[in-house]
């Protein structure tokens, strides 16, 4: 099975994968570099240009169960996602604390205040649980993840992260 382990940049996807010890961990920006699928580079944005077909028909050609790592992995025909949320408020703290420019922090601030990767994920997979990382340590966020991987999806069903509430704080 292919599962995709996705979410804004910055919520978490990245420490808590490097935990899951259950499943082969694919990081999705180092195969899009192996298989030739970056194809350029948005200077204004600050982030690489992917091609989605030739990244999913690498990912096509793995064989065995494999989590793919990264916000792009919704898109590439998995049969179950994975998406990991935080507070925009949290989000914000964080990716600014790794040195990120305003208009980039902002641009992914915005993007998880009204749901883009949920969104996105429930459009191309069938099976879609999400994790509200805002609060929890990194190997709870593992452990989540492994539950979801046995089977223990129920306990994190979409609709339950909702930052309508934070975000109408804003104004």
């Amino acid at each position: 099975m292919k599962v995709a382990l996705t979410g804004t940049p910055g919520v978490g996807k990245t420490c808590a994968s490097s935990l899951v010890g259950t499943i082969e961990v694919v990081s999705v920006h180092e195969l899009a570099e192996k298989c030739h699928a970056v194809v350029g580079f948005d200077e204004e944005r600050d982030t690489v240009e992917v091609d989605i077909d030739t990244l999913a028909d690498a990912v096509s050609r793995i064989e065995g169960d494999v989590m793919l790592e990264g916000h792009l992995s919704h898109l590439l025909g998995v049969e179950q996602a994975i998406v990991l949320r935080c507070s925009p408020t949290v989000l914000r703290q964080r990716l600014a604390a790794k040195g990120w420019s305003d208009a980039k922090v902002r641009e992914n601030v915005e993007a998880e205040a009204i749901d883009v990767i949920l969104i996105e994920a429930i459009e191309a997979v069938t099976r879609v649980c999400e994790i509200d990382t805002s609060s929890m340590r990194v190997e709870d966020v593992a452990r989540a993840i492994e539950e979801i991987l046995s089977g223990e999806s129920e306990k994190y069903p979409v609709g339950h992260v909702d930052w309508s509430q934070e975000v109408f704080d804003w104004f």
